[in-house]
């Protein structure tokens, strides 16, 4: 005879009945149509864990997934459970690069976590495993985590690996820029970009994408020691296995995200960006991830605890190694032990143990001596990777919220990556009103050394917020303009940016902030140890604060504002609804 389903009052022997056996009660229909996409009667009753990812053949951050997917399935398995494999793919900001597709790159994020919450909610689960690895997907899912606030763990999905001479994808602005010179051959770039994507994995460099992945891990939301492992490696697939078994584990302790993460996470949180010189992007995102935990992060919390703290990695792009040298120095872990003293170690972390009591087991376990191995087959030293806390490569973080007349909401800055010559500097304004007409003038040797570029109109409002990649490479990438001039937008960076860029200026452009009404020749004031950021001269003169002040006042009066870029698709939604990028760029 056929079997029939258990009974929801089965409930797995657990104490009160779970979540999903509620729910068979309410709805007859779930068992027979749960049975037609393939559980089996006896599944039933388990503890029911969705899997989420952004497994899709959309780049190599996400096309390496579904291994892993299936890895947290056996987990889940093995502890009693059955899970169940949800897809939302995210698209990648470096396919998008150099046309409108980089407009959808923010907005997606918001897209991400509503559909896991709409997946989540429609059929009822016990618990989540989330995995991702990249800029977008992976902010995404821990918006959804503290959203759905069921018990969860996240999977990072880890990094490539680096290509030859540890060429990594980050290089190909400057390598692209270099062709558009004529510094290189046609034959010379086509070989940097066969090579610079070898393997599945995030980009192989410090940005947002290895910056989310160590988010995660250092919220408590994924098992220690696992953010930012080699996506090739035997210890990710280990690492999926073992989330899936906790998510089980989860489930019938009915630990959840919001009883996990406190003020007192997000305050660990940024001490490690602090000292990993992470993504500026986090300031979008860490700010958006708080908000559906119920906290509030802003970007003053940032640039209140970079002040005095320790900078440590020497990882791509501000430093030499390519990402996968960070877990060959401890990864996460490694970092904390470092910063220790600043840290809280009483939080509590997705084992169900405090941070401090996950490190202690850590480094009784011989993880970091399984690390060095890595290490010893290039001859290196945990040092030459993380930094002691006495040794930094500096003592003030690599975040600046910078302030002033033309930023009266602030701006960011990652000074990590700014020569120091321009840390204070008075420039003259070039202003352009897309990122196309600025990257031609750069190209072309039409700006000029003392020169601030403006990028406007391309906030969340304005176009959704697009990155400059392109522009800063130009930049960064020139030896004499490196050095000597500004780009500065209400627009974002790469997390792979580095050089003069000052970004997330606010209010942005298309809302009339002060970024709108500069004009060529104003001189541009710029102050990272005084956090300022002014408007000091018109039209190559030096004024008083009051003469700028009612220059400006003039302006404003004549400005009008633009006509909305888009009038319909889900980049008009979501620049009718986001908030200020000083706010994180969410929708509301």
């Amino acid at each position: 005879m056929p079997t029939s389903p258990e009974t929801p009052s089965a409930a797995c022997g657990f104490g009160a009945p779970l979540r999903s056996q509620k729910y068979r009660e309410l709805s007859p229909e779930l068992d027979p149509l749960r049975i037609g996409a393939g559980w089996k009667p006896e599944d039933l009753s388990k503890p029911q864990v969705i899997i989420e990812s952004t497994f899709g053949d959309s780049h190599p951050g996400s096309a390496g997934l579904f291994e892993l997917v299936e890895a947290v399935r056996t987990g889940v398995a093995e502890e009693g459970g059955h899970g169940a494999r949800y897809f939302t793919t995210d698209i990648c900001d470096g396919e998008a690069q150099g046309h409108d597709g980089i407009n959808y790159s923010l907005p997606s994020r918001d897209a991400i976590a509503n559909m896991i919450e709409i997946h989540a909610n429609a059929t009822p689960f016990d618990a989540g495993v989330f995995v991702a690895s990249c800029d977008k997907g992976m902010p995404a899912h821990l918006m959804a985590v503290g959203r759905l606030n069921i018990p969860s763990v996240v999977v990072t999905g880890g990094v490539m690996d680096a290509g030859p001479d540890l060429l990594t994808l980050e290089q190909l602005g400057m390598y692209s820029a270099q062709y558009e010179r004529g510094e290189i051959s046609r034959e010379q770039l086509d070989y940097y970009k066969r090579n610079a994507c070898p393997s599945c994995g995030a980009c192989s460099f410090m940005g947002t994408a290895s910056t989310m992945q160590i988010t995660a891990e250092a919220l408590g939301l994924a098992l220690p020691g696992t953010a930012l492992l080699p996506a090739t490696s035997t210890e990710l697939r280990e690492a999926a296995l073992e989330a899936g078994r906790q998510a089980v584990r989860l489930a019938r302790r009915g630990l959840k995200p919001r009883d996990i993460v406190t003020r007192e996470s997000f305050e660990n949180l940024i001490m490690v960006h602090a000292a990993i010189s992470g993504s500026t992007n986090s300031l979008l995102h860490i700010p958006a991830i708080a908000r559906e935990f119920g906290i509030e992060v802003t970007a003053d919390d940032f640039d209140r605890m970079h002040r005095g703290a320790r900078y440590l990695l020497n990882i791509r792009p501000a430093g030499q190694w390519p990402a996968q040298f960070f877990y060959y120095a401890g990864g996460v872990p490694a970092v904390m032990e470092e910063i220790r003293d600043d840290l809280h170690l009483d939080a509590m972390t997705v084992t169900g143990k405090t941070l401090g009591e996950n490190l202690d087991d850590l480094r009784a376990s011989g993880y970091y001596e399984a690390c060095q191995r890595h290490l010893d087959a290039w001859r290196l030293k945990r040092t030459d990777v993380i930094r002691s806390i006495d040794h930094p490569f500096g003592t003030d973080g690599s975040i600046a919220i910078l302030r002033g007349n033309l930023a009266p909401d602030g701006a960011v800055v990652k000074h990590t990556v700014v020569p120091r010559e321009m840390f204070q500097a008075v420039l003259r304004a070039r202003p352009f009103d897309c990122e196309e007409d600025a990257l031609a003038a750069v190209l072309h040797h039409e700006i000029e050394p003392g020169d601030a570029v403006f990028i406007r109109y391309e906030g969340p409002k304005g176009s959704g917020m697009p990155e400059m990649f392109y522009t800063t490479e130009a930049i960064a990438s020139d030896p004499e303009l490196g050095a000597s001039i500004a780009l500065i937008t209400d627009g974002r960076f790469s997390g792979a940016s580095k050089g003069p860029a000052i970004g997330h200026v606010s209010p942005e452009a298309a809302t009339g902030g002060p970024i709108a009404l500069v004009e060529e020749g104003d001189l541009i004031q710029i102050d990272i140890p005084a956090r300022t950021l002014d408007i000091v001269g018109i039209a190559g003169e030096r004024r008083t604060p009051a003469e700028v002040d009612a220059v400006l006042a003039e302006r404003r009066e004549r400005w009008q504002p633009r006509a909305p870029k888009y009038d319909h698709s889900v980049l008009k939604f979501y620049t009718e609804h986001a908030v200020s990028a000083i706010d994180g760029g969410y929708m509301a």
